[in-house]
């Protein structure tokens, strides 16, 4: 029998990769921001932080659920300092 400790972890990294896929479109409509190049960068980040919640999802880690927190300050961080410091319009 699983461990009440396992199955919460086994949950929560579940709701992080789940929590992560909701990321997905914020990152797909920073197009309407960014230049292409900055798409791309932060795509491939996406993908890696996906890469992080499979991995937490196997390990049945809880660590997973800090997966799209950092996903969503990625973005933000990522969007606001193009808007401060380079000048990317709507």
């Amino acid at each position: 029998m699983i461990s009440r400790w396992a199955w919460a972890g086994r949950v929560v990294a579940w709701l992080g990769l789940a929590g992560h896929l909701c990321t997905l479109p914020y990152y797909l409509a920073s197009g309407l921001v960014a230049p292409l190049w900055a798409i791309i960068v932060l795509l491939l980040a996406w993908l890696g932080l996906l890469a992080l919640a499979v991995l937490a999802v196997r390990a049945r880690s809880a660590w997973g659920l800090a997966v799209p927190i950092v996903a969503v300050a990625l973005w933000w961080c990522a969007i606001t300092a193009g808007e401060v410091f380079l000048g990317w319009q709507a």
